[in-house]
């Protein structure tokens, strides 16, 4: 068994993973030998950031298994590997913590109009503005997986009314009241004072929050975005930024990253931009190689996967083995 890995692994994790499945060989490729080494690989654990040669890998007949670093898995999952026999989970959860408090900090952060305050201060301005409550409000949520039951964990202090929806609309939160599904979202759109999205990039997902989506938004609602940049139409969140349909808005992911140049989110008024930061964490690496060596015991034992994805979906289904 060779185990190919492309995340930022120490020489610890390795061994870690090596003392998992003592009979297997660890191969630490990096960014920089993936390409060629995850076609000799019979478990593939990680998230290249080059392109990686699926067809060959899926022709090769060898790869049994992806887990990727991410939980996000449009890096993975192209027609060649959706079309085969190869298993892949998904790293959704892991970095949960993280991502719903950078969140929950992004959404202070319009509310309380901390950049407006800032530049202030750097006019040496001091003076007093409207401001918005977090507490109390009507608050959306697309997607409750990992990160959205987080985020309802957080969010739960601050008394707020909670709708969402699901592709799985199941185990409903008792802080949540509605939890309804896909065909559900225009009336948390229309509901909800704060928006989060928390929903995995697929050919559903793709452009989801549009014109349209946008214009069934409550009016001086604001937008946080934490899951994948293509969730969102840029052109449309600009106009209704400037158009102030929206109040404001958060990112923590672009539809192209960087955003080039000319691209009218450098400028947008009242939007918020970190660089896709909201997972980082100095335990990242050891929670995604604990995480991986559970699975790759229930691999090796032939146990229920944690994370299993369905392919034509593109994100894992509610599971027991999850829990």
């Amino acid at each position: 068994m060779r185990i190919v890995l492309c995340y930022p692994v120490e020489p610890r994790h390795c061994r870690q993973i090596q003392e998992t499945v003592p009979e297997a060989t660890v191969c630490d490729a990096g960014q920089e030998r993936v390409s060629e080494e995850v076609l000799a690989a019979d478990i593939f654990c990680g998230h290249a950031k080059v392109p990686l040669p699926w067809d060959r890998v899926v022709a090769e007949g060898r790869l049994g298994w992806i887990q990727s670093s991410a939980a996000g898995l449009d890096h993975c999952l192209v027609p060649a590997v959706v079309g085969s026999g190869i298993t892949v989970t998904s790293a959704s959860g892991v970095l949960a913590d993280q991502v719903a408090e950078h969140g929950l900090g992004l959404a202070i952060a319009c509310t309380r109009r901390l950049p407006l305050f800032l530049d202030q201060q750097r006019n040496r301005e001091f003076v007093r503005r409207p401001t918005r409550d977090l507490t109390g409000s009507t608050v959306g949520i697309v997607g409750l997986g990992g990160v959205g039951r987080r985020l309802v964990d957080v969010l739960t202090p601050f008394r707020p009314r909670i709708l969402a929806t699901d592709f799985f609309p199941v185990r409903k939160p008792p802080a949540v009241e509605f939890l309804g599904g896909p065909d559900d979202l225009p009336r948390v759109l229309s509901e909800a004072d704060l928006l989060f999205l928390c929903a995995p990039l697929t050919p559903r997902t793709r452009g989801m929050i549009d014109a349209g989506a946008i214009g069934r938004m409550k009016p001086g609602s604001i937008l946080v975005n934490m899951a994948r940049g293509q969730l969102v139409v840029e052109d449309a969140l600009v106009d209704a930024l400037e158009s102030g349909q929206l109040d404001s808005a958060a990112l923590d992911v672009t539809p192209q990253e960087p955003p080039a140049p000319t691209s009218r989110l450098w400028t947008a008024p009242r939007l918020i931009i970190t660089p896709h930061v909201a997972g980082q964490s100095a335990r990242r690496i050891d929670a995604m190689t604990d995480f991986f060596c559970d699975n790759l015991r229930r691999y090796v034992e032939g146990r229920p996967l944690r994370n299993l994805v369905d392919k034509q979906l593109g994100f894992p289904q509610p599971s027991d083995a999850d829990a």
